[in-house]
C-alpha cells in the first residue's frame, strides 16, 4: 500500500456543520470554521452548500452546489438559481453519457466477459473463451 496521501485530519482546517431545510426544495449546509479547540475561527469565512435531488428514469440523482451569501437567508435566496444550474449541468452530463453509450459498437467476442460464463465459465469454456459457435 502506497503512503503517497496524508490520511491525517488537519486541526487547522476544521468546520462545524449546521443543516437547514425547508422540507420541499432541499437542504443547505452551513460550514463554520473552527479552531482546534472548537471555538469559532473568525479568520476564515463561513461557507454554504446546497443539496437537492432530481428524479430521472434511472432514479434520484443527488446534486450538490456552492451557495453565495454571508447569512443563511442569503444562501436560501441563492438556492433556486444554483439548483437550476446544477440540474442543467446534470442533464447535460446524462445526455453526454447517453450519447457515449449509444456510440459504442458491440462486437461479439470482444470486450467484457459479463453475462454468460465469464472467466472459467464451465463446459465449453476453453480456448474459445466460452463463445458458442
Amino acid at each position: 500500500m502506497s503512503n503517497e496521501t496524508d490520511n491525517t485530519m488537519d486541526p487547522n482546517g476544521l468546520f462545524r456543520e449546521e443543516n437547514y431545510t425547508d422540507q420541499k426544495m432541499g437542504a443547505i449546509r452551513k460550514l463554520i470554521p473552527v479552531k482546534a479547540d472548537g471555538s469559532d475561527d473568525g479568520d476564515r469565512e463561513i461557507s454554504f452548500f446546497g443539496s437537492a435531488q432530481v428524479m430521472t428514469p434511472m432514479g434520484a440523482i443527488p446534486l450538490n452546489f456552492a451557495l453565495d451569501g454571508t447569512t443563511i437567508g442569503e444562501a436560501a435566496e441563492d438556492f433556486a438559481g444554483k439548483a437550476a444550474i446544477a440540474v442543467d449541468e446534470a442533464a447535460k452530463e446524462i445526455e453526454r453519457m447517453r450519447r457515449e453509450q449509444a456510440s459504442q459498437i458491440v462486437v461479439p467476442g470482444q470486450g467484457g466477459h459479463g453475462g454468460m460464463g465469464g472467466m472459467g465459465g464451465g463446459a465449453g469454456a476453453g480456448a474459445g473463451g466460452g463463445i458458442i459457435t
